[in-house]
């Protein structure tokens, strides 16, 4: 059998009844709720008949609250409050506007576009906190798995049996050289032309992209020196250490002056990539931020050289 608790104050009511006392005419109060002013006028009546008390003195103009009002406004203003900033938090997040995202990045694209995506991604969200780290291919990808990152982002990983991959840009492998180095007058430099020069090899599987690049020149593969990162090749290559050929970030962003930026043949691509977990959603922040790379991505500036 269901039962009518007839005395149980209604939420709505109060909402209303707090609205009139802040407003102080049920006009201006039903500006303010989206309702119209007899239906204010209607609510204030039906909770002095459900408090049996009188709550306001009415006037031409205006209705003067009582004593009992005044009392009865002091205890629900604290929970008005707390509904008002509820109201407020779910805004946020409704448009990603506040909450905490954590991130991870491998270096080529922690230190490249994600820094200048992330910057107009917070510009308008003073609200989000983030967490970001830039690990190597393999932490960033157990960061993933294991949840203590929600996204990473990475470069030449393409499918992962516990990872959600989402392609956001694909990229091709440049060469960067010394500006007085013998190649960098060169248009386009091939694995032929690297040869008879000291090579900057990549220990990562974009090293392995590289030297599959030789194999299919029929030229052989043989490096010099032997680094883990692009920007550490960008770095020796602007020390006049050798040739490295990188991904097309790192060259772009190296901080290096003195080195010059030409396209790889044959065509080797790489793919910029987001992860996440296969079990989990990503948070409306980090859609909203994978947006915000991939508009980086879509207005980047066309492959040029660049040389002091």
């Amino acid at each position: 059998m269901k039962i009518e608790r007839k005395n149980d104050l209604s939420l709505r009511l109060l909402e209303i009844f707090d609205a009139v006392m802040r407003r102080r005419t049920t006009v201006d109060a039903a500006a303010d709720l989206g309702i119209s002013q007899p239906a204010v006028s209607n609510a204030i009546k039906a909770l002095e008949k459900q408090l049996g008390l009188v709550l306001f003195e009415r006037t031409r103009r205006q209705l003067l609250p009582t004593e009992e009002a005044r009392r009865l406004l002091r205890e629900i203003e604290p929970l008005f409050g707390m509904l008002r900033n509820v109201e407020e938090e779910v805004r946020d997040l409704r448009h990603a506007r506040s909450g905490r995202l954590r991130m991870i990045a491998t270096p080529p694209l922690g230190h490249t576009v994600v820094p200048h995506a992330l910057k107009r991604f917070l510009k308008e969200r003073p609200k989000v906190r983030v967490s970001y780290d830039i690990r190597r291919l393999e932490t960033v990808i157990q960061s993933v798995e294991t949840g203590a990152a929600e996204i990473g982002f990475v470069l030449g990983v393409r499918h992962h049996p516990g990872l959600t991959v989402t392609q956001l840009h694909v990229g091709e492998m440049v060469c960067v050289t010394p500006a007085d180095h013998p190649l960098a007058g060169k248009e386009t430099i091939t694995p032929a032309d690297i040869t008879s020069h000291r090579l900057i090899g990549l220990e990562t599987s974009l090293g392995v992209s590289v030297r599959s690049a030789f194999d299919t020149a029929g030229v052989p593969y043989m490096s010099d020196v032997q680094v883990r990162y692009c920007h550490t090749a960008c770095v020796l290559a602007n020390a006049g250490i050798g040739v490295a050929v990188v991904d097309p970030w790192s060259a772009r962003f190296a901080p290096a002056q003195e080195i010059v930026t030409r396209p790889f043949s044959p065509s080797t691509q790489v793919v910029a990539a987001a992860i996440h977990r296969k079990d989990t959603t990503w948070s409306l922040l980090a859609e909203a931020l994978v947006r915000e790379l991939q508009s980086q991505f879509l207005f980047e500036p066309k492959h040029e050289s660049r040389q002091k």
